[in-house]
């Protein structure tokens, strides 16, 4: 994993042997979203997207030297007023995080607020920080949310959570959504990168191809436009695959299979 991040800017790229890691880098801030920031994250998204040596990207942010860890505070309400911008801008960067080719996991080292949520939902995977929390404070603003991200809420987090979080405002405790089976875990502070590399690692010793081609049915199925023909496809592709067959042979042998993403 990066090292913590000095300099406020726009949300920064690492990518090193296979693993992405997109840092938010607006501590100062709380880390809110500007119209620059998600403009900056769709073309990393499309930098991710077109190289295959990355089979992981972990989202998280910089927090150093705020007095409470806070991942996102969401998008800046000022940049409705800029033109061409607004809800609508804000939706196409989580609708291109939740249909990125690697696996994706949101690394959430501190609180979470308005817009960034969907962020947080629209990963594969989720670990977060004790002591965080969580609030949609669209209606409490004025706001009713674009349609994706509502439906996201409602898939990821079942309906009754989705009413409490956006018919009361209030804010979700990390034990609340520890109970709705969100994440893979919470984990102390001196915990923290010991647990999230482990996850990290244990998601980039997968099959590649095998990975990616789950990440899509199951995708569409929990959308609903999937297509028997192409899922059982992505099944004979994968059964008749190189990296199947070492894994086969690993098994065999007790030893770690080597995929080749082939």
């Amino acid at each position: 994993m990066p090292h913590l991040l000095s300099t406020a800017s726009p949300p920064v790229l690492q990518i090193t042997g296979g693993i992405a890691t997109l840092t938010l880098n607006r501590p100062a801030q709380r880390n809110r979203l500007e119209n620059e920031d998600l403009q900056t994250l769709l073309t990393h998204f499309q930098r991710v997207n077109e190289d295959h040596s990355v089979r992981v990207l972990v989202l998280t942010a910089n927090t150093q030297g705020q007095p409470k860890p806070v991942f996102c505070a969401g998008y800046d309400i000022g940049g409705f007023d800029e033109n061409g911008q607004g809800a609508s801008s804000f939706e196409r960067v989580p609708e291109a995080l939740a249909v990125l080719r690697p696996i994706t996991i949101c690394a959430l080292n501190g609180s979470v607020y308005g817009g960034a949520t969907d962020m947080v939902l629209a990963c594969d995977l989720r670990i977060g920080l004790q002591g965080l929390e969580w609030r949609m404070p669209a209606t409490a603003i004025g706001l009713h949310y674009y349609p994706s991200g509502l439906a996201r809420y409602i898939q990821r987090m079942g309906l009754a959570a989705t009413q409490r979080a956006f018919l009361t405002a209030r804010p979700l405790t990390w034990q609340q959504l520890e109970k709705l089976g969100l994440f893979e875990e919470f984990v102390q502070a001196a915990d923290w990168q010991t647990r999230l590399n482990d996850l990290t690692q244990d998601i980039f010793s997968l099959a590649p191809l095998a990975a990616e081609e789950t990440k899509k049915s199951i995708n569409e199925i929990a959308t609903g436009v999937a297509q028997e023909q192409t899922l059982r496809a992505r099944v004979d592709l994968t059964s008749l695959s190189e990296d199947f067959a070492e894994g086969r042979a690993a098994f065999a042998e007790r030893r770690k299979p080597v995929f080749r993403g082939k």
